[in-house]
């Protein structure tokens, strides 16, 4: 129980892999805050059918109003806020198209669910954060922007600033006991990833890895749990890559 009455907002966490992140911390102990725009109840139930106390609130992580509210209704329910989880994006729905193609309007709202939301979602926890003297912030990167993927240059963008984002902050809030890092997950089979994929696609990521399977969603929870608990201390403005050996040339 690494995480034993560890309290953990995870955004996006109503489904895919932010639901795996949700139900692997609770497994640790956590009680966990199921943050999503769509309904998080399934979540929730799921989260408290394993024995974890959890709370769901509906929210758009691209409003400030609204990761506000997530801060104070976290706090009104379970006192404290020990780990925030950066996970809510958009990718799956995107359309793969030339940047010229890519409507200024799509552009704008990746780059504010993406990468304006941690800004938005980590202001909203620092300051209890502060008080505590401790906390952890993990922020989902992507290995898109190790490779500069193709035809997805507003996501692949958002993730590098995500990277950004995530050595700048752990610098900022290292003084304060709040250690920040990224995972970098490479293709995931989830949700609307995998239903809008083709099978040429699936099996050319397959074979560009090390690791010659699919990813899962259970594939990163180990190391989100890793830098949610107390054994990853010391490691401050890092990005893990997570996705089989696919972005090492």
């Amino acid at each position: 129980m690494r995480l034993k009455d560890r309290v953990v907002i995870v955004t996006g966490g109503a489904k895919g892999i932010g639901r795996a992140y949700c139900l692997g911390v609770a497994a640790q102990g956590a009680r966990v805050v199921v943050a999503d725009v769509a309904d998080p109840k399934g979540t929730v139930k799921d989260v408290e059918a394993r024995g974890a106390q959890a709370l769901g609130v509906e929210c758009d992580v691209s409003r400030e109003s609204d990761t506000q509210r997530l801060a104070t209704e976290t706090l009104a329910r379970f006192g404290r806020i020990d780990v925030l989880v950066n996970n809510a994006a958009l990718y799956g729905t995107l359309k793969r198209r030339p940047f010229m193609e890519i409507p200024v309007e799509e552009w704008d709202r990746v780059m504010a669910v993406n990468l304006k939301s941690l800004f938005l979602c980590a202001r909203a926890v620092f300051p209890t954060m502060k008080t505590q003297g401790k906390g952890k912030i993990i922020n989902i990167a992507s290995s898109t922007f190790f490779k500069g993927v193709a035809d997805y240059i507003h996501y692949t963008t958002s993730k590098g600033g995500v990277v950004g984002f995530t050595r700048s902050l752990a610098r900022e809030l290292g003084p304060h006991g709040i250690r920040v890092n990224a995972i970098a997950p490479g293709f995931t089979l989830s949700g609307d990833n995998e239903q809008n994929i083709s099978e040429e696609r699936k099996q050319a990521n397959i074979d560009a890895r090390m690791i010659r399977r699919a990813q899962v969603p259970e594939d990163l929870v180990g190391t989100l749990v890793y830098l949610a608990s107390d054994d990853s201390d010391f490691m401050s403005g890092q990005t893990l890559l997570v996705d089989g050996g696919g972005s090492v040339h």
